[in-house]
C-alpha cells in the first residue's frame, strides 16, 4: 500500500475531500485538491478549511515518507500549523510540502531519547502556478512508551 493509500484509508477528511497523492518521497510530498463545487467558500474557489487540509496532508504524507521506517518506536503527531492566504484559490489547488530539517539529525535526536520536532514547509498554488498559500507545520516524533 503506498503512503497515500494508506492516508486515504486511515485519515477520513483526506478521502471526504477525495484528495489526490500524486507523489510521497522523503524529499517532497506533493498532493492535490480537485475543484468540487461542495467545497466552495463565498467566491466560488476551495473553502479555507479544505486548503488547510490538503496542506496538512502534505505534511504528514511527507512525515511518513521521511519517518515511516520509525514508526515501530515512535508517533508522529502534529504539534501546531500557521497558515497565511496569500491569493485567491480557484479550481484545482496542490500542496507540495518539503521538510525544514534532514530527517538525518531528527532521527539522530530520536536515537538520543529526545522528542525531536521539524518543521514542514507547504505551498499551495493554483493552476497556473501562482502560490495561494503558504503553510508551515511542527511536527515531532514521540517516543513510543516502552511499558
Amino acid at each position: 500500500m503506498s503512503i497515500g493509500e494508506m492516508l486515504a484509508a486511515t485519515v477520513p477528511m483526506a478521502r471526504t475531500l477525495n484528495l489526490e497523492f500524486r507523489e510521497t518521497a522523503p524529499d517532497k510530498a506533493v498532493v492535490a485538491l480537485p475543484d468540487q463545487s461542495e467545497y466552495h467558500n463565498h467566491v466560488g474557489g476551495p473553502h479555507a478549511g479544505a486548503m488547510f487540509t490538503l496542506g496538512e496532508s502534505a505534511s504528514g504524507a511527507i512525515v511518513l515518507a521521511a519517518f515511516g521506517a520509525q514508526l515501530s518506536r515512535a508517533v508522529p503527531l502534529a504539534v501546531s500549523a500557521e497558515i497565511a492566504y496569500k491569493k485567491l484559490a480557484m479550481g484545482p489547488v496542490t500542496a507540495t510540502a518539503t521538510l525544514g530539517r534532514p530527517a538525518s539529525d531528527v532521527i539522530a535526536e530520536l536515537d538520543a531519547g529526545q522528542r525531536p520536532e521539524f518543521p514542514v514547509a507547504v505551498e499551495i498554488r493554483r493552476a497556473d502556478g501562482a502560490v495561494t498559500g503558504e503553510m508551515t507545520v511542527l511536527w515531532t516524533l514521540r517516543p513510543n512508551d516502552p511499558s
